[in-house]
């Protein structure tokens, strides 16, 4: 059964925004994984889907215009021992100034158990004009857990500049970490946009393979051109996880070098 909401915190709204906390919890019973609790609050709403093979699979969907300025949004999902758990969104997320220039906050918090198999696989974020966004992703694994995780922004809708996006990726494997990343885009970031960091694409993202051994990949993978985007495929110095980085100048071509990627991660690990 799925767990109601009758006594868990709810949205409440105040002068500078939104609070809000979805929760999501899997467990294994002894034959598959069940989901005795999906907890929807503020903008997001926790769909199931129709299991692939023995993974269940969620939705969120987005039951308001979040997040705008001020709000203070999380997203909770705890795979517990042995259980198989993909969570993707209906659509993008889109950063939105709203009625104060506040920034918002959207916190991803992600733990697997024992054994346990968690792909986190949104539609991207968007970040537009006059928005300021903190995001970040806390990711706590077990030495035997399995993750997959996407993540992707486009800064700025059609000839829109973007607005101010810092991102946090702290992934965690038995209290060590694997991987603490920070980024800023947008004014009044410096360079953000320069050679260093973006070289004048508009779309980035990235893809993380953290595995219970070892991954083999014989050397860095570099796919795509300066016109088309960029992705890089390496692994981090634990050689249990792979990192995808990717820049293209559009949301389609991200995607296209992520999938690519993946390609290449599936080819490593045939554990995905």
């Amino acid at each position: 059964m799925t767990a109601t909401a009758e006594h868990l915190p709810t949205a409440r709204a105040h002068s500078a925004g939104l609070h809000a906390t979805a929760r999501l919890t899997a467990v294994h019973n002894g034959r598959t994984t069940t989901l005795p609790l999906l907890h929807s609050d503020g903008p997001f709403h926790l769909r199931r889907l129709r299991p692939r093979g023995d993974r269940a699979r969620v939705c969120v969907l987005g039951a308001m215009s979040a997040p705008l300025g001020g709000d203070r949004l999380a997203l909770d999902i705890t795979a517990g021992a042995r259980t198989r758990l993909e969570v993707t969104t209906a659509a993008a997320t889109i950063a939105l100034r709203g009625s104060t220039t506040d920034p918002a906050t959207y916190d991803v918090r992600l733990t697997a158990g024992e054994d346990a198999s968690l792909h986190w696989l949104p539609r991207p974020l968007i970040s537009t004009r006059g928005s300021t966004l903190h995001q970040t992703y806390r990711v706590e694994l077990t030495a035997t857990s399995h993750l997959l995780l996407r993540e992707e922004q486009l800064l700025g809708r059609t000839a829109e500049p973007p607005g101010h996006l810092s991102t946090r990726l702290t992934v965690r494997r038995d209290g060590r970490p694997v991987l603490d990343q920070h980024t800023v885009y947008g004014a009044p970031a410096p360079a953000w946009d320069g050679p260093a960091v973006l070289g004048g694409h508009r779309a980035t993202g990235q893809l993380l393979l953290v595995a219970p051994e070892p991954v083999p990949l014989p050397a860095p993978v570099l796919l795509g051109d300066p016109e088309r985007g960029h992705c890089v495929l390496a692994p981090l110095a634990d050689g249990a996880a792979l990192l995808a980085t990717a820049v293209a100048p559009t949301p389609a071509r991200l995607r296209v070098l992520l999938d690519t990627a993946l390609a290449h991660v599936r080819d490593a690990a045939s554990s995905l």
